[in-house]
């Protein structure tokens, strides 16, 4: 073997030692960084897991003294301890209507906490969507009868009886429509149900408000959101609706979304399957 070769052959074992410790200082490398990100997941876990036992805790500590408060304002509406003036009445109705804003506050944090702690169950049930706009209906009348906006229900033609979480449906159309009623001063708002594609439906809830920009759609549904307008100001809530209703729908196998123009009203939206996969067999329904 000639000098030459030994000196390659020196050479190539140098390389392939150099190689191999930088082989090993890069697994390493990669072992420590996986490290950190477990350690790095398991922080946010916990923080996570922290803040749903502080909203879940905080929310049970606001409802005992908001239940209260609305207790002693409704003795007071009744004047079971005697009459109240005009200017007293007007005063009991704003408490009644603030502790009725916090209450919603308390029940959307509450939601969000059972959401992220995995604790929000599925209970669905063959029913009839006239039956669920009758309900919603009546619910929003006394709202409606105080107000310049008419609230329409469009009577649904031919749609099918759904398999679905009707509470957790139109806990999604309530919230659609409170939204719609508060930022609509003049017009109306209406809502509908239509076939979507095989196997779905969709609900909309259009109204003639305020609209909002194209460029603010992609954050509506997000955690504690809400649009920077002069009308927004004067309303209050906690940015948590529309993501319930994101989640909810998502629980339901289903989605949500939005249209809407500046000044030319707004469309949410709500696609669920007709039923969902946890349909019973035949002889169950």
């Amino acid at each position: 073997m000639t000098d030459s070769t030994l000196t390659d052959l020196e050479r190539l074992r140098r390389e392939n030692e150099s190689l191999r410790a930088e082989l090993d200082e890069t697994n390493q490398g990669v072992l420590a960084l996986y490290a950190e990100l477990d350690t790095q997941a398991e922080q946010l876990r916990q923080a996570s897991d922290l803040k749903s036992r502080f909203l879940s805790y905080m929310s049970h500590e606001f409802r005992t003294p908001l239940g209260s408060i609305r207790s002693i304002t409704r003795l007071l509406s009744d004047e079971l301890d005697g009459p109240l003036s005009p200017e007293q009445h007007k005063q009991v109705l704003f408490i009644s209507g603030a502790a009725g804003e916090l209450s919603d506050m308390v029940d959307d944090l509450l939601d969000l906490a059972k959401i992220e702690a995995g604790r929000i169950t599925i209970s669905p049930a063959w029913f009839d969507m006239l039956d669920l706009f009758s309900a919603l209906r009546g619910m929003f009348r006394p709202i409606v009868d105080a107000n310049a906006v008419d609230l329409i229900f469009e009577e649904p033609q031919d749609m099918p009886r759904l398999y679905t979480d009707d509470k957790k449906l139109a806990q999604i159309l309530r919230n659609f429509i409170s939204n719609a009623l508060k930022f609509t001063q003049h017009g109306e708002v209406r809502v509908s149900v239509q076939p979507e594609g095989s196997g779905e439906v969709r609900f909309a809830v259009s109204d003639t408000g305020i609209g909002i920009p194209q460029e603010l759609h992609g954050n509506l549904f997000e955690d504690f959101v809400q649009i920077d307008t002069p009308l927004q100001k004067r309303l209050r809530g906690t940015g948590l609706g529309l993501s319930l209703c994101k989640r909810f729908a998502e629980l339901l196998g289903g989605r949500v979304g939005v249209e809407s123009t500046p000044g030319s009203g707004s469309t949410f939206f709500v696609i669920i399957p007709v039923a969902i996969s946890t349909e019973p067999a035949d002889g169950d329904k």
